[in-house]
């Protein structure tokens, strides 16, 4: 007689920020009788073989659906709120880069539009979180060799030699996802001349909660304020340029970096490792299959110039948390193409936009023509002299205008 096959009401695959938010949203959804996997390569607690040094930029909706969670206690006395956001548009060498746009980062009721926090103790507190859980399996070690639907379930078969059956698969596994090419789904999207860089720097004078957006050239150099007086650099460049950047010596990247950083700030001095990745741009086909969704980097990657890749990924985490919870409560098939296409109906345009948004900025603002310079810093101009207008930006990235999930306004689904 053959053994039966471990049975879970949601297999998770992917263990990275949007993984451990989308186990920890449906277990806490579904139950106390629920029973959530997730799946990861990599053994759960273990050292990763490289840090991740970045840091994300939080939206207000995110930091929402992180206190439903129950980690942003954890987190608050390390996520620095920007209050302010000033940009320039300039060359790199000019001597002075004044502020055309400038406003205030806050949205209803005084509440901060965005936090920033760096992204190795987001995602401790979400895996203490989701260690907490009763009701999540975490099965580190073994990734998913392949899988196969059907009309009563999702049948899962891991490196390991276990498998699974769930009536939801649920991919988190990120921008090269294995397993959306396993279900057939295509992307669309290209490559950028660019390179990202990322760094933290401490400084003389305290940044009082304040980001920049410097728009060069060669890409957007952002300062994102951090706990104490540091923030973190997030920096696009020429790619052949960024590598060679990078390759510096201690001194000469410093060197880099103070000229595009200015003296606002007085001095700065590197205050730990430096990282670069390539920039491209893909947006699934389709973000469902039968019994299969895609969530987070799987079904879309932005240009990082606005900062929300993280903050796409926790609406879509938000979004089929709602629809798993709506579809079980009527008693219906969590896994079922009908309830999976409210989710892709939901998230997908808006990724769609997302993306040629951020595409579009991208492509607006790094050049030094003198016709597109003019053009832009004249439509900077505008939106500095209109406060509507800043604010509705400002509402916008804190990801609460349109049709905004339970979980992104507080509450549970």
């Amino acid at each position: 007689m053959m053994e039966a096959q471990p049975r879970c009401d949601v297999v998770v695959a992917g263990a990275g920020t949007v993984g451990l938010a989308m186990a920890c949203a449906l277990a806490d959804a579904l139950g106390p009788e629920a029973s959530i996997a997730l799946v990861d390569r990599a053994e759960f607690g273990r050292e990763p073989a490289l840090r991740d040094i970045r840091a994300w930029a939080i939206s207000a909706g995110s930091k929402r659906l992180l206190d439903v969670l129950g980690v942003w206690p954890d987190l608050a006395g390390h996520a620095q709120p920007v209050a302010a956001v000033d940009i320039t548009d300039s060359s790199l060498n000019d001597a002075i880069r004044p502020i055309l746009v400038s406003y205030d980062n806050r949205v209803e009721g005084d509440e901060p539009a965005t936090y920033i926090l760096e992204s190795e103790r987001l995602n401790a507190a979400l895996l203490r979180a989701a260690r907490a859980r009763g009701t999540i399996t975490l099965l580190g070690g073994s990734s998913i060799k392949g899988f196969a639907t059907g009309e009563h379930g999702c049948s899962i078969a891991l490196e390991s030699g276990a498998t699974l059956r769930t009536p939801l698969l649920v991919a988190a596994d990120g921008r090269a996802s294995r397993l959306r090419e396993l279900a057939g789904i295509k992307v669309v999207g290209w490559s950028y001349p660019q390179v990202g860089i990322v760094t933290t720097v401490r400084h003389e004078k305290p940044h009082r909660g304040r980001a920049v957006q410097h728009f060069l050239p060669a890409g957007p150099f952002a300062i994102l304020p951090l706990t104490g007086d540091r923030s973190c650099i997030t920096w696009t460049e020429d790619a052949t340029r960024g590598r060679e950047i990078v390759a510096l010596d201690d001194a000469g990247f410093l060197a880099e970096v103070q000229q595009r950083f200015g003296y606002r700030l007085g001095t700065v001095e590197l205050a730990g490792p430096r990282a670069s990745w390539p920039l491209d741009m893909h947006l699934a086909r389709a973000f469902v299959a039968n019994r299969f969704a895609l969530v987070g980097d799987a079904a879309h990657g932005v240009h990082p110039i606005a900062g929300q890749g993280l903050n796409l990924g926790l609406r879509d985490v938000a979004a089929l948390t709602e629809v798993v919870a709506d579809t079980a409560r009527l008693g219906l098939d969590v896994g079922s193409l009908a309830a999976l296409e409210r989710y892709e109906r939901w998230r997908r345009l808006d990724s769609m936009l997302s993306a040629a948004a951020f595409d579009g900025l991208n492509r607006l603002f790094s050049n030094d023509f003198s016709v597109a310079r003019t053009a832009r810093d004249f439509g900077l101009g505008l939106v500095e002299r209109m406060p509507g207008l800043k604010a509705f930006f400002v509402a916008e990235a804190a990801g609460l205008t349109g049709d905004v999930p339970k979980l992104l306004r507080g509450q549970q689904p």
